[in-house]
């Protein structure tokens, strides 16, 4: 019986650290939200930065529901969004594209990266997020060609910045968690 009663319990800390993970990167990616330059319809924000890193240090599913966290509690009105917003009209607006991506890309980035190196797989993970964007931002302004410019060029060079600077935090981080910072000293 109190073998049982081990399992259950290491079963629920288990739980229990993932719910704490998933809650904590919603909100980091709030928080970076809230660190924006405003350029046109898109700002430039630190999201994608937690997007990179969720999929780099969670499981695939861990790292999609936090991004599907951070969108819930955007829609029901809390400050989740660039410039403290919220609300539902921001997940059927035009930059609605890229919030939606965020949880496909954070699961495709922890699912790859498994397969491949993490900088690969946050490539793959951008690009699902430039193209479900500058799709749904083209059908709002009537012209992809025009979405292309203003949602996805001025972003490509500080995007691939978030990725590296992600994935040095990642490696950086996943030691730590492992033990193997002191292990080199």
């Amino acid at each position: 019986m109190e073998d049982k009663n081990n399992k259950s319990a290491k079963r629920d800390i288990k739980n229990l650290r993932k719910v704490t993970i998933i809650a904590l990167f919603a909100a980091l990616t709030a928080v970076g939200a809230q660190i924006a330059i405003p350029i046109g319809n898109v700002p430039i924000t630190l999201q994608m930065f937690f997007v990179f890193l969720s999929g780099f240090l969670l499981g695939p599913v861990e790292a999609m529901n936090s991004m599907l966290l951070y969108l819930t509690l955007g829609a029901i009105g809390l400050p989740a969004f660039a410039n403290f917003s919220g609300g539902i009209a921001h997940l059927v607006g035009p930059t609605s594209g890229y919030l939606w991506a965020f949880p496909i890309s954070a699961f495709l980035i922890a699912q790859l990266r498994r397969k491949f190196n993490t900088v690969l797989s946050g490539i793959v993970g951008l690009a699902v997020v430039y193209i479900i964007g500058w799709t749904v931002l083209g059908l709002h302004i009537g012209s992809y060609r025009k979405a292309f410019i203003v949602g996805v060029i001025p972003f490509v060079f500080i995007d691939f910045a978030k990725l590296f600077v992600a994935n040095l935090v990642a490696l950086k981080l996943d030691k730590v968690m492992r033990g193997k910072e002191y292990e080199q000293t």
